[in-house]
């Protein structure tokens, strides 16, 4: 069974129930249960975080889109679109047990090399990292924390 780790984020009141001895927690973006695992509890609290904190309306973001890489079906974690419905954040979520290594964030490059999206988001709900993509210029640069959905809508 699930026991929660605690985050480097913000605590919110889950929705938490259990049934036939697995632990669900209720998605306000899917609007449904889903078995709670490590990475759903840090992806949930990734979301109430950017929705209260942050700003961002839990209206433009998408929960695992696909995507097609090198003829592969993936999923991303996370994306985020702005108001003229452009996606502005693509984020990776792991379980807290997880370390975040190159091979994260080269999971995260090939997904946005399909996206095209100017803000990355890579954590473990331990540790987070911030990227900012410069397409034109082909460079990225490390942020000390993610902007507000004011700033990059």
């Amino acid at each position: 069974m699930f026991s929660p780790t605690p985050l480097n984020l913000p605590p919110f009141k889950a929705k938490i129930s259990k049934k036939n001895n697995a632990v669900y927690i209720f998605d306000e973006l899917r609007k449904k249960e889903l078995v709670l695992t490590p990475e759903e509890w840090v992806r949930q609290h990734w979301i109430n975080y950017l929705a209260l904190i942050k700003n961002y309306p839990k209206s433009l973001m998408n929960i695992e889109g696909g995507l097609k890489l090198n003829s592969l079906q993936r999923r991303s974690d996370l994306l985020i679109y702005n108001s003229a419905g452009h996606k502005v954040v693509l984020a990776e979520f792991k379980a807290p047990h997880i370390k975040i290594t190159q091979k994260v964030f080269e999971q995260i490059a090939n997904y946005n090399s399909v996206h095209r999206i100017p803000y990355l988001l890579v954590s473990n709900g331990i540790n987070h990292y911030y990227c900012k993509v410069d397409f034109e210029n082909e460079s990225y640069q490390f942020l000390e924390d993610l902007p507000d959905y004011n700033e990059i809508g």
